[in-house]
């Protein structure tokens, strides 16, 4: 999911330099470029994850070994104040009971890419006061950050790390910045830098690096099953 964004796209071209075969669900083919459109190793649904049937949905996962998703709200007003409001909560929910609805073998992976604002509770993680404050009014007046929250919970609480069919990495990058390469970067239990006031710094295509690492590499994913790594560009 989300994979004609800004990230999702980096993913997807890393996962096919991997030689992994990919199914996209894209709200619009069209964005994808060529290389995604006419590939052999791709296959594409297009349609809303909160609008398809459940068994279309479920059988289209049925094969699948790993669920990544870096869907996320459009940058302007429609996309942060229209509808749908919990456009990535919701995704998640519904793609977790079509994977448990399709009763797989072996538990699907699932990568949800989300943010280093949401704090990771299980670790200790604490907001300073004045972060507490911003963080509330984020949560008041700008849906997609709860979204985001909601979705994140949803799979530590809701899933759980003793699922039978989903097992999860919750990737929390820090601010996003642009950036043609892969370049060395790092990745924690636990933010290192204040959310708000002091944030870290990571681009995309790190991101996007790490997710298909995690998706393609067992020691990775081993690594960090059941966890919300932060991630931050290396220092030079």
């Amino acid at each position: 999911m989300g994979g004609t964004g800004a990230t999702g796209i980096k993913l997807l071209r890393g996962l096919l330099e991997r030689d992994e075969r990919l199914k996209l669900i894209v709200r619009s083919r069209s964005k994808l470029p060529e290389l995604l459109k006419n590939s052999p190793k791709v296959e594409v649904l297009e349609g809303n994850v909160l609008d398809m049937p459940e068994e279309e949905l479920s059988l289209f996962l049925k094969d699948c070994r790993a669920v990544a998703s870096c869907l996320g709200h459009s940058p302007d007003f429609k996309g942060i104040f229209g509808k749908p409001r919990n456009l990535v909560s919701g995704s998640v929910q519904r793609i977790a009971q079509a994977i448990a609805k399709s009763n797989p073998g072996k538990p699907v992976h699932f990568v949800l890419m989300n943010t280093a604002g949401n704090r990771y509770s299980d670790l200790g993680e604490k907001l300073l006061f004045k972060e507490k404050v911003i963080t509330t009014l984020l949560r008041l007046c700008v849906p997609p950050f709860t979204d985001n929250i909601e979705a994140a919970n949803y799979l530590r609480e809701e899933v759980g790390r003793d699922n039978p069919y989903l097992k999860w990495v919750i990737v929390r990058p820090d601010t996003l910045l642009n950036a043609d390469e892969v370049t060395a970067y790092e990745v924690h239990p636990s933010a290192i830098y204040e959310a708000i006031f002091n944030a870290g710094r990571v681009s995309r295509i790190n991101v996007s690096d790490f997710m298909a690492e995690l998706i393609s590499d067992a020691n990775v994913w081993e690594k960090w099953e059941g966890q919300m790594p932060v991630l931050y560009n290396a220092h030079a």
